[in-house]
């Protein structure tokens, strides 16, 4: 796996935002009506005390079909900002079609372009056969080559899926230090982490104080983050459940990212002043 500028940027949220609660074949849904066509939710990338980039998350205002299937389009931005240009210019582009249903990914995307390095990938899902097909574009010609045909686990989600999976997570089924197990897939990896649910949390932000619900995952040994306990991701612990900030602890410093703006939310985000 390619450690990329981005990952380095925001390595919390990437990871966090990969993780989905390991249900088997439970069907779930949407059932808090968390999650609206059109949204926008706008958030500030940083190192230290610098902000160094911008992401954007937005789901498309219509609704699109991948295997017969009722989809959402949710695409994911980020683009390096200031001084961060200068070391390596960023602008990426991470999207999926996301059964409305059960939230599993039926097809993604990634255009990266950071500094010289480029990569324009494209990943479909056979959930009845559990296989997904990864197929990436010749960089001169822009033809994508034959598919690499990988395992994955059952109810597969990618980055961008386990992103929105967040929103519907039913927190009243969980205790204090309970642990939720968690998979995925990845470039041409499946995986699965833990994560510790630590209850609610006030959190001081740009826009006032949100009352979120606070997740730690347990970090393996790793070249990026500082101990197990590296990251720790909130989101609002409202009816929305979107993510507000992701910290992490690295080996090169502390970076995250807050949520800064947001429209065309379904409910109203509960702002403690």
């Amino acid at each position: 796996m390619r450690v990329s500028v981005s990952t380095l940027l925001l390595p919390a949220a990437v990871l966090l935002f990969s993780f989905v609660s390991d249900h088997g074949s439970r069907r779930i849904h949407d059932r808090k009506g968390s999650i609206s066509i059109g949204e926008r939710l706008d958030y500030r990338m940083y190192m230290g005390f610098f902000t160094v980039a911008k992401g954007t998350t937005i789901v498309d205002k219509g609704y699109h079909a991948r295997n017969a299937k009722g989809c959402y389009k949710v695409d994911a931005y980020m683009e390096t900002l200031g001084i961060a240009t200068w070391i390596s210019k960023v602008n990426d582009n991470w999207g999926a079609y996301i059964d409305t249903a059960e939230l599993v990914t039926h097809e993604s995307y990634r255009n990266i372009k950071e500094g010289s390095y480029r990569l324009n990938e494209l990943v479909k899902y056979d959930h009845e056969k559990d296989l997904a097909a990864v197929q990436v574009a010749d960089k001169k010609t822009g033809v994508f080559g034959e598919p690499r045909i990988y395992s994955t686990p059952d109810k597969v989600r990618d980055v961008v899926a386990g992103f929105m999976y967040l929103r519907i997570i039913d927190f009243a089924d969980h205790n204090v230090k309970d642990t939720l197990t968690v998979s995925g897939f990845f470039e041409d990896k499946a995986y699965k982490f833990k994560i510790i649910y630590f209850g609610k949390e006030i959190i001081d932000t740009e826009m006032g104080n949100i009352l979120c619900h606070k997740l730690v995952p347990i970090m393996p040994d790793n070249q990026l983050f500082r101990g197990e306990n590296s990251v720790t991701a909130w989101i609002s612990a409202d009816d929305n459940q979107i993510p507000i900030r992701v910290e992490a602890r690295m080996f090169i410093g502390h970076a995250g990212t807050e949520l800064v703006g947001f429209r065309g939310l379904k409910n109203q985000l509960k702002i403690i002043r």
